[in-house]
């Protein structure tokens, strides 16, 4: 058209090393407070309980972590956190998928149940499952009757951690479902794929990231969980223990040294899991990008 002028593209400003323009404090400043801060609430206190087994020497630290109670502690935490996660992704998937596809009376109370765990004080939310699920309470009862202790024992463990852990899966689903484009899923049914089809070979790849960091939050939260699970647990030795209480219980007792061996064990495992979680991610997204390119 005449008199009309196209706009001029100008280059993007350079960088100067790490200094990039933007509307927070200079470099220098913000990345100061950002290693201050992260120092202070991550580094100090990992380095502290990494530091404090060692007063006993190695000989001691390796004593108390492969003792039988300890061992029990860890593989009951470890593995229970490990099902309950499992149990949680289909679940939270399942949930995101109602709360974000479908309108129904009381989807917004709905909604805001799923935070419930996250608003209940951890020792409310044990002293309430225990109370459902104890043999006097309305589930335990039932339960009971089909000869299934629930309170207790590790079953009643199992329950709080799927409780404490599904919050963090339908979340993370949440805002993935709601950016999802449905011209794909209707593309796909016009070429012929079933209902099944379209969900393994469309949603779930889509999907996948967000929930296997979904299931690795929950993993984490449930293995460090305590309050909720103290009094439903039972607390036995050998039986119902929980590695966290047996870190309390350590302390209680004043060996410090030790109560730290299996902190410190604990921080291991929960880093090596969440190092096979991100790595996981980055295959997802890896294999994504290729697909769409092909």
């Amino acid at each position: 058209m005449a008199g009309y002028a196209l706009p001029i593209e100008r280059p993007a400003p350079r960088l100067s090393g790490w200094r990039e323009r933007s509307v927070l404090p200079g470099f220098p400043l913000a990345l100061g407070v950002t290693l201050a801060w992260l120092g202070a609430i991550v580094a100090v206190p990992l380095t502290a309980l990494a530091l404090r087994p060692w007063e006993i020497g190695v000989g001691g630290a390796w004593t108390t972590l492969t003792s039988a109670r300890v061992l029990a502690a860890l593989q009951l935490s470890f593995g229970l956190s490990l099902l309950a996660a499992l149990l949680n992704a289909p679940l939270g998937l399942m949930i995101a998928w109602t709360l974000e596809r479908y309108a129904f009376p009381g989807r917004r109370l709905l909604d805001a149940l799923v935070d419930l765990p996250f608003a209940l004080p951890t020792a409310v939310a044990g002293i309430a499952l225990t109370a459902l699920y104890a043999p006097t309470g309305p589930l335990g009862a039932l339960a009971a009757k089909a000869g299934i202790k629930v309170a207790y024992t590790p079953l009643g463990i199992f329950v709080a951690l799927v409780f404490i852990g599904l919050p963090f899966v339908v979340r993370q689903l949440q805002p993935v479902l709601a950016d999802l484009d449905r011209e794909v899923e209707e593309a796909a049914g016009t070429l012929g794929a079933t209902p099944a089809q379209r969900f393994w070979r469309v949603m779930l790849p889509a999907l996948a990231p967000a929930l296997l960091s979904g299931a690795g939050l929950a993993f984490a939260r449930a293995v460090g969980e305590y309050g909720s699970v103290i009094f439903i647990a039972g607390n036995m030795p050998m039986k119902s223990e929980i590695a966290p209480l047996l870190i309390v219980t350590k302390l209680e007792e004043f060996d410090y040294a030790g109560a730290a061996a299996i902190g410190l064990a604990m921080v291991v495992v929960s880093l090596a899991a969440l190092a096979a979680v991100n790595a996981a991610q980055a295959a997802l997204a890896a294999r994504g990008r290729a697909g769409a390119s092909a």
